[in-house]
């Protein structure tokens, strides 16, 4: 693929990336607004969260391995119409039921999108550039995330929770469009379709094993806790739907900061890296659970996402280093962990609110984070130091 076609491709992957992230991170200041329309509690209607997670965390099984047989872009293209229709289709609910549906279809299209296009990428780029352009769409992502919450905030504000879904739905059905004429096809990588054997194969594989065992904790403690820091923000400063909005975009912020300077801060910390990144997030998190001071809560949603893209990038990356015939096949397996985790997280922190108090979600969250960087330090460190066994070995 020649480099204007290429910066073509990485653009609209990159949109479509930003707005398939944001129309998750959008619900975060829209709970209030969707608990009070619908005559419900926010913990109820926080199930359309979980509903959605659980949902694109279980269909990554599908359509990585579908990538992998049919052509990714055949996939990506399908997915992204689905996600757009029902994401529109959520500005529709009259009930929690219905809300739950659609959200969960929703999820199951989305799950279609990003794990997805970054096993495309890791196809189609140079090796030379495969990590800087994986960083570009990711850092789309991750921008799409930092002004969720901000342009749900507004949107919901000045119109109500329902815009938010349509004007979702509408940027990615006009994307989804343009991509039937951007994207190349790709053909599939493997013969025959057979969901066992891929899994076989990946499921054989200690080291992936590990990798996303420790992406299911993250998303535990990362998505399952940020889906309530509308509610909480609101709970501690008294503002509005618009600054709350603003306030929690802060923490894709960091994201896009620390997307930035992840390659910096590898080079300076070296095999403390995700040590560094499971305390920060820790950190940020327990003083987000006892601060009342709104500049301060902004700071700790800054190094909150600042510890998530950390871990987040060097996990996926590491994901997809140990089955590089299958990228397809581990970005779901590491999806899947990702979002069924941030359901569970979504589902057990409904819980915590009801009976513990919702400071409590952050603070068992920050002790989940630090577990996790703990994990990931010991575990990436071992990985590397057994592989430079065996080449001093051979």
């Amino acid at each position: 693929m020649d480099s204007k076609k290429l910066k073509k491709m990485i653009f609209v992957l990159g949109f479509m990336s930003f707005w398939a992230n944001g129309d998750n991170y959008a619900v975060a200041p829209l709970l209030i607004d969707i608990a009070k329309d619908l005559n419900i509690e926010i913990g109820k209607a926080a199930l359309s969260v979980t509903a959605y997670m659980l949902s694109f965390g279980f269909f990554t099984i599908m359509f990585g391995p579908l990538g992998d047989r049919f052509g990714k872009t055949k996939v990506i293209n399908i997915a992204a119409f689905g996600t757009a229709i029902f994401s529109m289709l959520g500005a529709l609910a009259t009930s929690l039921p219905y809300l739950i549906i659609v959200r969960a279809i929703n999820g199951a299209f989305g799950a279609g999108i990003f794990p997805v296009t970054m096993a495309l990428v890791g196809e189609t780029v140079e090796p030379s550039e495969r990590q800087n352009t994986i960083g570009k769409v990711m850092g789309m992502m991750f921008l799409g995330g930092a002004s969720a919450t901000a342009i749900g905030g507004a949107l919901a504000y000045f119109g109500s929770w329902r815009l938010v879904y349509f004007i979702y739905g509408l940027a990615e059905l006009i994307l989804a469009f343009a991509m039937l004429k951007v994207l190349e096809k790709s053909d599939g990588k493997i013969k025959k379709l057979n969901f066992t054997k891929v899994y076989k194969e990946a499921l054989s594989n200690s080291e992936l094993l590990r990798i996303v065992s420790i992406i299911f904790l993250m998303g535990f403690s990362i998505f399952g806790s940020f889906t309530y820091s509308g509610k909480y923000v609101q709970s501690v400063t008294g503002f509005n739907i618009l600054i709350v909005g603003l306030i929690l975009s802060l923490f894709g912020i960091g994201t896009v900061v620390g997307g930035r300077k992840t390659s910096i801060a590898k080079k300076i910390l070296k095999d403390k890296f995700l040590l560094f990144a499971g305390v920060l997030g820790a950190i940020s998190l327990l003083v987000l659970s006892y601060s009342k001071i709104s500049w301060i809560i902004g700071i700790s949603l800054f190094g909150f996402g600042l510890a998530f893209v950390f871990l987040q990038s060097t996990l996926v990356m590491k994901a997809q280093e140990t089955l590089p015939k299958l990228r397809g096949t581990a970005m779901s397996l590491a999806s899947f962990n990702m979002f069924v985790g941030g359901g569970v997280g979504t589902f057990i922190n409904g819980k915590i609110l009801n009976y513990m108090g919702i400071n409590k979600i952050y603070l068992i969250a920050s002790l989940v984070l630090l577990m996790v960087g703990i994990v990931a330090n010991f575990v990436v460190s071992f990985e590397y130091r057994e592989k430079k066994r065996k080449i001093q070995m051979n």
